[in-house]
């Protein structure tokens, strides 16, 4: 996880403009993080163009947010700075300050009524409905602590800047040439030899000594970290949980069975078999022989059928697709009666009933009281607004949430603790937490008895919450988790055994032992994998496993890490072929994939070279000052 970090702060140039400019919610936060701008001194100067300090530190609290989320810990500031968030959210401004100095200088701009457009069609404001909501877009802007102001004229740089971005990339098309080499590139096949290896090759591992134990939690302390946990408080307010069947009558629900008694009723169904006949002389023959005596059965057999090929099934009358059979079918009296000789869709047609099942109405008293349960959850519905307001009026009276809730007869349940992955203190799942991830994720950019929004509720009902209580995240003591620490040490030391060893099977693979014989030194089953491609996913190897096998030429040997629990694979390639086709195989996924590329790869020398027509200033006393505002 901690590696992925490192990795994704590093592609601040076209990646993150392309995943900025759709203002998502989900990672990045809306507007992304380069799209802000507050007054205050410059950390960036493009031309004409600034970008605050202010601008640069909003930006970085919500790139550490962002993280912190993915590790389910805050990030302290100098592990912020070895994953470089700094200078991951710096190359973002500079990116973002050269491209706004570019629509300045081009006389860019977006109507307002375009821009209103944009706001509404997002998806993260919208209701159930699918139209725009200001109660979810209000929440949604408070969750990442912005402004409406802050946050429309960051749209409009988000929409300025996509012109200028999809003038550069849309349309491109990938060269044929390059397609063809991708093609080669990705349809290789490799077959491999492997043997497989864990924890059986190795001696087995001794719990450590005291001081060796003590050592090795004290090197890996941040990994038993207990994370923040918070106490919540929380208001539902759905149809269920306001609903009361005692205030429906009998009356009302006697009416209601009449009025929808259809509802309650079972058609007729009944067991139908059809001989069809493609040929009018012989339908007519059959007939005749069956007026005659001859049974259904023998009549069948006669046409060249088997019963199971005459069966179609049971069916009430409407469902039947042919109603001439379903006319013929339903008009017989009794089970076993054979019909006349009837014109269906497919030709001449003879049906027999083999059952038949009478319609039946379910009595009053078996559905009255699902139908008193129906009725009173439409009433429910009918009043949940009024309760919303009566609920809101109280809290705006100075009423608490407890006070609120009862006065409108809810109940106010309580989360003792949970941390923002949903667990206790006692590292289980928190059972029974209604909308879990969104209660959670606001409940965690909330701050101590602060009266929020009510966020929606499943059935159309509101969830009011409040935080009662912090427990800020902790080094946990030695003692407090002695066991865990000393499960961990033993898995490593184990995995680091097994990696040893594997490493030291490859190096004598590479040497000229046959991979027979180190399998028969091992005691272990030499399996074999055909066909595998390069990117594949693979059950047995992972994607770390395949890169490795394609990390080489032809007579290419190895190890890797399996994707099962300390177990590695010691691999020879024993055969390459070659792409079978061209570009014609790749599909349209693959096409745009590589199309996407190039847009990247255009995208980075864009602002490259706006960054030389532009010449960037960066002010490091003002980042320094930004970074230091607690």
């Amino acid at each position: 996880m901690l590696d992925g970090l490192r990795n994704a702060s590093k592609s601040w140039v076209a990646k993150a403009l392309l995943l900025l400019l759709l203002v998502s919610f989900g990672v990045w936060g809306v507007s992304g993080q380069i799209f802000t701008g507050v007054a205050g001194d410059a950390v960036v100067t493009a031309g004409q163009t600034k970008v605050s300090a202010l601008d640069y530190r909003l930006a970085y609290d919500r790139q550490l947010a962002a993280y912190s989320r993915q590790l389910g810990e805050r990030l302290t500031a100098e592990q912020a700075r070895l994953f470089g968030v700094d200078r991951a959210v710096l190359g973002q401004m500079v990116a973002g300050a050269v491209l706004d100095e570019q629509s300045r200088v081009m006389q860019l701009g977006l109507s307002k009524d375009r821009l209103a457009i944009l706001i509404a069609e997002d998806p993260a404001f919208q209701g159930a409905d699918g139209r725009f909501s200001r109660d979810n877009f209000r929440i949604a802007l408070r969750n990442i602590g912005m402004t409406e102001e802050e946050y429309i004229r960051s749209r409009e740089n988000v929409a300025i800047r996509q012109q200028i971005v999809e003038a550069v990339s849309d349309g491109i098309q990938v060269p044929g040439t390059m397609l063809e080499a991708f093609a080669q590139h990705s349809g290789e096949k490799r077959d491999v030899q492997y043997i497989t290896i864990g924890d059986s090759v190795i001696e087995p591992v001794e719990a450590p000594g005291e001081d060796e134990l003590r050592a090795y939690f004290e090197a890996h302390k941040a990994d038993y970290r207990a994370p923040e946990y918070r106490k919540i408080d929380f208001v539902r307010l759905t149809p269920e949980a306001i609903v009361d069947e005692a205030a429906i009558s009998e009356e009302a629900v006697r009416a209601d069975y009449e009025a929808r008694k259809d509802r309650y009723t079972a058609p007729e169904t009944r067991t139908i078999e059809q001989l069809v006949f493609a040929d009018d002389a012989a339908a007519a023959a059959a007939h005749e022989r069956i007026l005659a005596g001859q049974s259904f059965e023998d009549a069948v057999a006669d046409a060249g059928r088997t019963m199971d090929d005459v069966r179609i099934g049971t069916f009430a009358k409407a469902d039947l697709p042919d109603p001439a059979v379903a006319e013929a079918a339903f008009s017989l009296g009794s089970p076993g009666e054979v019909s006349n000789l009837i014109e269906g869709a497919f030709g001449k047609v003879i049906v027999r009933v083999t059952a038949i099942n009478p319609a039946r109405v379910q009595p009053f008293e078996e559905v009255s009281e699902d139908i008193r349960r129906e009725l009173a959850l439409v009433e429910a519905n009918d009043v949940l607004l009024d309760i919303h307001d009566a609920y809101e009026d109280a809290r705006a009276g100075g009423a608490t949430m407890q006070e609120a809730a009862e006065g409108q007869k809810l109940q106010m349940q309580t989360i003792e603790a949970v941390d923002e992955q949903g667990m206790s203190p006692s590292g289980e799942p928190v059972s029974s937490i209604p909308e879990q991830d969104a209660l959670i994720a606001a409940a965690f950019e909330t701050d101590i008895g602060i009266e929020n929004p009510p966020l929606d509720a499943a059935d159309s009902g509101f969830l009011w919450y409040e935080v009662r209580e912090v427990t800020p995240a902790r080094d946990r003591e030695f003692e407090e988790v002695r066991d865990r620490v000393t499960e961990d040490w033993m898995a490593e030391e184990t995995e680091s055994r097994i990696a040893a060893k594997a490493q030291s099977l490859a190096e004598r693979l590479a040497a000229g032992e046959s991979l027979e014989e180190l399998a028969e030194s091992e005691g272990v089953q030499i399996e074999t994998k055909y066909g595998l491609q390069r990117g594949a996913t693979d059950a047995d190897f992972g994607g770390t496993g395949v890169s490795e096998i394609f990390d080489g030429g032809p007579d290419h040997s190895g190890t890797f890490p399996a994707p099962a629990g300390n177990t590695y694979k010691i691999f020879r390639v024993t055969s390459v072929s070659q792409a079978v086709g061209g570009a014609e195989n790749l599909g349209p996924g693959v096409r745009e994939g590589v199309r996407t590329s190039m847009a990247d790869d255009l995208l980075d020398q864009m602002v490259a070279k706006l960054q030389t027509i532009y010449p960037v200033e960066i002010n490091q006393n003002a980042i320094q000052r930004a970074l230091s505002i607690q």
